[in-house]
């Protein structure tokens, strides 16, 4: 049984595998010998990028992307972080002592929880608004697609949620809104050759679309 699915360095992976993990994803369900087996549920994918060294990788396709809810860039701890990292591994590891604070059904409660989370017309509305604009953008050549508004929405949902709101605010919408659109969003060459990266659009659009005032 697996719950979670952690694919390190994706683009090293073959097309058939990315293939396979494409179906699970979209389907729920692998096929293996012609036969679609069901994941159990929850079943949630994790996936990483190497960054560094493109020998022998595949950039994966705009449909890929767009599976994936959010995308987040990890970096390198700072000077603080790096710090307790190496202190906290002195004499063991702080993962041997990690402990399980729920289970499956616990998970599927809370993602019940998060769906009956209010999300007001004037909510979706910004949402959709933000997505259209990044269509319009000079430097945009493929905006957020229906998929990705949707991934806004359930993300800004959870966000709410893990604030002990049963609400969405548009607060909730602009601190998810870059992490979940960024990698769908297709720049311009004239972009690219300015520096000019997805965040940087999705902030001045932030910044540009007027947010609800009256939730």
């Amino acid at each position: 049984m697996c719950n979670l699915l952690l694919a390190d360095e994706i683009n090293r992976t073959s097309s058939k595998t990315q293939s396979a993990l494409l179906e699970v994803m979209e389907e729920g369900h692998v096929t293996v010998d012609g036969r679609a087996h069901d994941v159990p549920q929850p079943f949630t994918v994790i996936a990483t990028q190497n960054p560094v060294g493109s020998a022998g990788t595949q950039l994966l396709p705009q449909a890929q992307l767009d599976r994936f809810m959010i995308r987040l860039q990890i970096g390198r701890p700072d000077f603080a972080s790096l710090v307790n990292i190496l202190t906290d591994r002195r004499s063991s590891n702080p993962l041997d002592s990690v402990e399980r604070v729920t289970d499956a059904d616990g998970i599927r409660e809370m993602q019940k929880a998060v769906a009956e989370v209010n999300a007001d017309r004037a909510i979706v509305e910004y949402i959709s608004h933000l997505s259209e604009v990044t269509h319009e953008h000079a430097a945009v050549l493929l905006g957020v697609s229906p998929r990705g508004a949707l991934a806004v929405c359930r993300m800004a949902k959870s966000r709410a949620f893990m604030h002990g709101r049963d609400y969405v605010l548009p607060e909730d919408v602009q601190s998810v809104f870059i992490d979940v659109c960024a990698h769908r969003l297709f720049l311009a060459p004239k972009a690219k050759i300015s520096d000019t990266t997805a965040a940087d659009v999705l902030t001045g659009l932030l910044e540009q679309v007027r947010r609800p005032d009256h939730i």
